[in-house]
């Protein structure tokens, strides 16, 4: 068998990538071989809003918002420093519309995730993917990956057909087939290493019902570890165990002990069970983070877990996946119209998926270590802390988190994939954990780019890869895309705070910017003015004949649970 491009795994990595391609150049011929028949179980089933934009993207939507999985508005938490619920919200709860479904994609579902039943999301991604164009080889397994140094030169199959491709795709997760056989190495970046037990229930209650559909996953913090909660559809709901590996095996229980009891111990989800029926397919796995050291090379890309993983408790690993096999998707389409360099291209690649899941580990490690529920496990988290590097000293905890930065090639002000207004919440919930606001003092801003490196990044849209230029400085990146170079001249020709938001209220009102007709441009604005700051690229003074300027906490983030958020007022 000859192709364009074989891809070793059919999940939402796999299919994905052959998705992308499919949509943006048509006359590719695709092959996606995966050893299992869909549909099948699999665990991961919480999202993060970033997703939407790619269903969206490769024409899915649709079809899975047909499908009536729950909206997935936030997550309501018992962790950190106080035994209260708390509720994490992508899009506030008081504001979400009741709509009829299946609704578009846009307005308040551009900010929401979907909580999936994987048997069936991934069937429907993969049917979609094959409705493109892609030829799908279910049942039919990789044996064996055949490679001349850095080069796959065939694959053998489980039919005993031979492949052979311009380029491959590794997107058959945690076993890695493509990335074991090239000898690539993996990182264990953290001494996190936990265990997940699992079973399906119908006829759950919701701890919450929003609208029609809305709900928040459970996320309840035991002594030794913690519970998931996630409604899948209207009958079904996934319900984990997550421990660390020590703790298991020191318990000398068996999996399905552990999990009974971590059940009935829990108030709340016991109570959410109380009339539910296991459907009697409990399941196991661990769960390390890790991260491999190379993700691309002459003629193969990682996508998915194949090239990463990060603890399940940020909900990640569908994201990682989804924006991952984007990347790899549109840089083989740059790498056959042979317009950009091709080793710029795979660094490019490389770099992203590094600090993608690096981050996403960081911030996972932070997470556990600032838990203080976890009152049997102390001394764990506290070589955890250790072993990370991380200082909980509240004045380090922040630098800590923003070491990958707070702004990247997406314009993302935040860490880890979650924005900023988020982590400015966070000290009311986590433990050792303070801030300092930036604006409440200050008023003047004075641009620091001078010793900064001229960069050259890649930015993603609309199937091609365009450079857009930035500076770098220590790590940190600033893009100089959308409203940034904007920013940069009202700073440099007006240093006032003040009269810089007066002129990009002004620019909201005229929409003389891409994204200035968005209700929440000033927002989002303010949110890249602190994340600058926060990297370096402003320095911040105090005059005296200049109004100090007053916000409030911008809408979505973190909320004591049911209370009401303000909008971002000057």
């Amino acid at each position: 068998m000859d192709c364009d491009v074989a891809i070793i795994g059919g999940g939402p990595a796999g299919s994905t990538v052959g998705s992308i391609l499919k949509t943006h150049d048509p006359s590719l011929n695709v092959v996606i071989f995966e050893r299992e028949v869909f549909p099948r179980d699999h665990v991961g089933e919480s999202q993060l809003p970033g997703i939407n934009a790619v269903l969206n993207e490769i024409g899915v939507w649709d079809k899975i918002e047909a499908a009536n999985f729950p909206i997935k508005l936030g997550a309501t938490y018992r962790w950190g420093k106080t035994k209260e619920l708390w509720d994490f919200q992508f899009f506030p709860k008081e504001n979400f519309v009741d709509e009829e479904r299946p609704s578009k994609f846009e307005g308040q579902r551009t900010a929401t995730a979907f909580q999936v039943d994987r048997a069936i999301y991934d069937d429907i991604l993969l049917r979609h993917s094959e409705e493109l164009g892609c030829t799908v080889c279910e049942g039919v397994g990789v044996t064996s990956v055949v490679c001349d140094g850095d080069t796959v030169t065939e694959l053998k199959l489980s039919n005993g057909e031979t492949v052979h491709a311009k380029t491959y795709i590794d997107a058959s997760g945690h076993s890695g087939l493509l990335r074991r056989s090239l000898g690539i190495e993996t990182d264990v970046a953290t001494t996190l290493q936990n265990v997940a037990f699992w079973d399906y229930w119908q006829n759950a209650e919701w701890a919450t019902e929003i609208g029609v559909g809305g709900t928040f996953v459970q996320v309840m913090s035991l002594g030794y570890g913690w519970i998931w909660f996630i409604p899948l559809g209207p009958t079904r709901t996934s319900v984990g165990l997550i421990v660390p590996a020590a703790y298991y095996k020191e318990s000398k229980k068996s999996p399905k002990e552990l999990y009974a009891e971590a059940i009935q111990q829990d108030d709340r989800i016991s109570h959410l069970l109380r009339n539910a029926v296991s459907e009697d397919k409990f399941a196991t796995t661990k769960d390390w983070s890790f991260i491999s050291k190379r993700h691309v090379g002459e003629n193969w890309f990682l996508v998915g877990e194949a090239g990463g993983f990060a603890d399940p408790i940020l909900a990640a690993g569908l994201t990682i996946a989804h924006l991952g096999a984007r990347e790899a998707a549109y840089t083989i389409l740059e790498l056959n119209r042979g317009r950009l360099p091709k080793k710029w291209l795979l660094e490019q690649y490389d770099n992203r998926q590094m600090r993608r899941i690096t981050n996403h580990i960081r911030f996972a490690d932070f997470w556990y270590t600032s838990n203080g529920q976890f009152t049997d496990l102390q001394d764990f988290t506290a070589e955890l802390a250790r072993d990370s590097g991380l200082d909980l000293d509240p004045q380090k905890a922040w630098q800590w988190i923003a070491q990958g930065g707070f702004i990247d090639e997406d314009l993302t002000f935040g860490s880890g994939g979650y924005q900023l207004d988020t982590l400015k919440s966070l000290p009311k919930f986590l433990q050792d954990f303070e801030i300092s606001p930036i604006f409440e003092d200050k008023n003047v801003l004075r641009l620091r780019v001078d010793d900064a490196d001229v960069v050259t990044r890649c930015f993603y849209s609309r199937g091609r890869i365009e450079r857009i230029e930035g500076y770098e400085r220590d790590g940190k990146l600033l893009p100089l895309r959308w409203i940034i170079p904007i920013m940069i001249n009202f700073i440099r020709t007006e240093g006032r705070l003040p009269q810089i938001l007066a002129m990009l209220d002004e620019l909201k009102v005229k929409g003389s910017s891409d994204l200035a007709v968005q209700s929440n441009f000033l927002a989002t604005a303010v949110r890249a003015l602190e994340s600058m700051v926060r990297d370096g690229w402003l320095e911040t003074e105090y005059d005296a004949s200049v109004p100090l300027v007053t916000f409030s906490e911008s809408s979505g983030g973190l909320h004591w649970s049911d209370d009401v958020t303000l909008g971002v007022s000057r």
